[in-house]
């Protein structure tokens, strides 16, 4: 039952395959056939966004290149992504999430964690039977298929969908923490949430190959070693979280980027900076949709060979906060003069920091920041009502320009 102990359940909702099912639930006759979503096949974003079951078992998985999944399966159907569509679900799974508690928190498009402690003895009192009304009314609703991580806290939770319900039948698993010794211990290192690439060798150069040797050192020696991440680790280890799920966790905002991969090598300053200057407008321009101005400008830019990476990334902190998309601009252009060495370039990313409301103005004796305000305000109004690409900057309309392509898309992706 779900009062025993007086512990908090939680659940981590994943979505299987969530861009491929919503694809075959939208055409019946993919439904038996190997399919992928992927990006433009003639643009740099040609790989794969999502696989269904039926395709990843002839190896095909997310994130490689389309030609390669190819090659994996000769009659595999290829589906460029419509990203509306899959936001528009994602937030009908979220209404369906609310018929069963109000603590519902968006952790990505397709993964989110309910908190279901004061509202599963309104179904029963039974959590495995709650779980499966919720997966039945997803595939109902939806045509999509859902797993379920169940445990005390969201670490547990997202750890038990991961690597666990992800495997059973039924889509459905319980980690608990007086059962981690049998279940979560005995995973190899690199399946710890928290745990990357990188960190998975520094903890093999010390020895440590599982989850439970990890949970067997001191918290001091992780601490000592890595500092507040390292007690956060020792912590997940041994399934301790106590954030809470909370509907308005991505509420406050840090920072507004924008990241962009370039359909081909850029390989000089003029070029860049015409993406520069897009990436910047966009930057503003949410910017000031919430209400918001920073004070710190990253940019970042990286190269053309995955093998070899350069680039660099790097900070300015500006003399005042700004949301002017040529004043950050400007910043964005010392950053990059400063930092780049001449070498192509594949992606570039603009990001404002340190936000605080921009309802205070510091005028400038040497700027009318009330009239380019205005007139920033007035060129929002203009795209909000016809479009990103219905008023651009003359450089938008050069070879190297983004701005009419990046219109067509939502994250990236193709509408």
């Amino acid at each position: 039952m779900a009062s025993e102990n007086n512990k908090r359940i939680v659940f981590l909702i994943d979505m299987q395959s969530f861009y491929a099912s919503i694809e075959k639930a939208a055409n019946p006759h993919l439904r038996e056939k190997p399919i992928v979503v992927a990006g433009d096949p003639e643009r740099r974003s040609g790989v794969i966004l999502a696989a269904c079951p039926i395709a990843k078992t002839y190896g095909i998985v997310t994130a490689e290149a389309l030609w390669q999944a190819q090659q994996k399966c000769r009659h595999l159907v290829v589906v460029r992504p419509r990203m509306e569509t899959y936001l528009r679900t994602s937030l009908q799974i979220t209404g369906i999430f609310h018929s069963f508690t109000d603590k519902v928190e968006p952790y990505s498009v397709d993964e989110q964690f309910l908190d279901v402690t004061g509202s599963i003895h309104l179904f029963g009192g039974d959590v495995y039977q709650m779980a499966a009304q919720i997966r039945q009314r997803v595939w109902m609703e939806t045509g999509v298929n859902c797993r379920v991580g169940i445990g005390e806290n969201k670490v547990l939770a997202k750890m038990a969908c991961d690597n666990f319900a992800k495997k059973q039948e039924g889509g459905v698993f319980w980690l608990k923490r007086e059962e981690l010794a049998e279940t979560l211990w005995k995973l190899p290192i690199e399946k710890l949430f928290g745990v990357g690439s990188r960190m998975k060798r520094h903890f093999h150069r010390m020895g440590v190959y599982q989850i439970g040797q990890l949970a067997a050192l001191s918290p001091a020696v992780m601490s000592k070693r890595w500092g507040v991440n390292g007690e956060v680790l020792w912590r997940t280890a041994h399934g301790l979280d106590d954030s809470p799920v909370s509907p308005h966790a991505h509420d406050t905002q840090k920072g507004i980027g924008h990241h962009m991969t370039l359909p081909r090598d850029y390989h000089t300053a003029a070029e860049i900076k015409v993406v520069l200057l897009e990436l910047c407008e966009e930057v503003c321009r949410r910017a000031r949709s919430k209400q918001l101005m920073g004070s710190v400008v990253t940019v970042g830019c990286r190269g053309a060979d995955f093998g070899a990476p350069v680039g660099f990334g790097r900070q300015l902190k500006l003399a005042e906060q700004t949301n002017d998309g040529m004043e950050l601009y400007e910043a964005a252009c010392r950053l990059f003069e400063q930092h780049w060495q001449g070498t192509p370039v594949r992606s570039v990313g603009v990001s404002l920091e340190q936000l605080v409301p921009d309802n205070v103005l510091q005028l400038n004796l040497f700027t009318d920041q009330p009239k380019r305000r205005s007139l920033a305000q007035a060129m929002d109004a203009i795209r909000a009502k016809y479009g990103h690409d219905a008023i651009l900057r003359a450089a938008s309309v050069l070879g190297a320009g983004q701005a009419k392509e990046r219109a067509r898309k939502i994250g990236g992706h193709y509408k």
